[in-house]
């Protein structure tokens, strides 16, 4: 069961969220000023997330943000989901660094930011430092303080104590030594499709290999949006246990054999996952919108810890969210991929059918060295 979340249509591609895409990487003459700038200033090592984070803030896939949340902002997020301009934004992103570098930048006006391999990406001109309550962020953002659930644990035992809030100033994106030919920022991507003359598009996320059903599925989306499609899957921070993302890009490279020609295009997001549940689906959307996409496929259990059993129960909390936040609307779709008939049909009762999930595929996947097969039903032979 999927459904499709979509921003407001018009002839055009649709527009940025918040209407201008942030490009906060600076011109060439400007980044070396910079660079020079950077020698003097105290320096924070990003982390594995937040260099994530600091590359979708960078090339615009976060707008409208600017930078890490400063203290106000952060407060609103977490409480209503929004900023305190009143735009919509589900999700804090911020800048956690120990109490020890808190303290050594209590004069400073600017940090500069650096990549683990030593260079430095961006300068932040601090606006916030403050020492956050994250119980109630958990509670807030994840619904619960259950350490069990991955997020939570992250927030809990693996986030430092201070946050820094403030506006980026980019001097470079963080490298990217694998698939270079199929990672594009919003501006990159939004020139293809004018390009190609696409206007309304599609956006497919999964975090596990794709499989028959979800190919199926979102050729069944592309034609009921009328819509060109766009697989365009994490390959970030996901949860742990996850297929790595080179076996599960290397099954969207061959699925993409099982679209017409000129209607599909695949691309790599580098998005470290919260798992937050509906508040993530709508981060998802407004990811994707930024990106030029109309349209989102959410699945069943879009960004929650674990299988959803009772579906529509998830499906009314996340459309309670959708119809809370007006800009983004929810159209509910509930299909199932039949076996015998390699083919999409609308749900039934009464019917006897197999739940296809990625995760399965996966461990297929992971014992195929052992002499287990992907079943075909699953996925072709490739």
């Amino acid at each position: 069961m999927d459904s499709l979340a979509s921003t407001a249509q018009s002839d055009e591609l649709t527009p940025p969220h918040g209407g201008v895409l942030q490009q906060l990487i600076r011109s060439d003459d400007a980044a070396a000023a910079l660079r020079a700038e950077a020698v003097r200033l105290p320096s924070w090592d990003l982390a594995p997330r937040q260099v994530f984070d600091i590359e979708m803030l960078l090339d615009g896939a976060f707008s409208p943000l600017d930078g890490f949340l400063g203290k106000a902002d952060y407060d609103a997020v977490c409480a209503t989901m929004r900023l305190t301009d009143g735009t919509l934004w589900p999700l804090p992103i911020v800048l956690d660094a120990t109490e020890e570098f808190a303290r050594s930048i209590a004069a400073a006006h600017r940090i500069a930011l650096r990549h683990p391999e030593g260079m430095v990406l961006a300068i932040l001109t601090l606006s916030d430092v403050w020492r956050p309550d994250r119980m109630r962020e958990a509670r807030e953002v994840f619904g619960t303080i259950d350490e069990q659930h991955p997020g939570v644990f992250a927030l809990l035992r693996q986030t430092h104590p201070v946050y820094i809030g403030g506006r980026l100033e980019g001097i470079e994106l963080p490298p990217h030594h694998t698939f270079r030919h199929l990672r594009f920022t919003p501006a990159e991507l939004r020139a293809q499709f004018k390009k190609l003359g696409w206007k309304r598009i599609v956006a497919f996320q999964t975090r596990n290999p794709m499989h028959r059903a979800h190919v199926e599925l979102t050729k069944r989306a592309a034609a009921a949006a009328e819509a060109n499609l766009l697989l365009h899957p994490v390959v970030g921070r996901t949860r742990a246990g996850d297929l790595d993302y080179f076996v599960r890009v290397r099954c969207y490279q061959a699925a993409l054999a099982h679209y017409p020609p000129q209607t599909t295009m695949l691309s790599l997001l580098p998005l470290a996952m919260r798992m937050a549940g509906p508040r993530e689906a709508v981060w998802h959307a407004i990811i994707r919108q930024n990106f030029g996409c109309s349209h989102l496929v959410v699945g069943r259990d879009h960004g929650v810890l674990g299988v959803v059993h009772d579906v529509y129960e998830y499906l009314l909390e996340l459309e309670e969210v959708y119809h809370r936040h007006g800009e983004i609307r929810l159209q509910v779709e509930p299909d199932i991929y039949v076996v015998g008939l390699q083919g999409i049909l609308p749900e039934l009762e009464g019917v006897l059918y197999y739940v296809v999930d990625g995760v399965v595929v996966a461990l297929r996947l992971l014992g195929a060295g052992e002499g287990q097969q992907v079943l075909h039903y699953l996925g072709g032979p490739q």
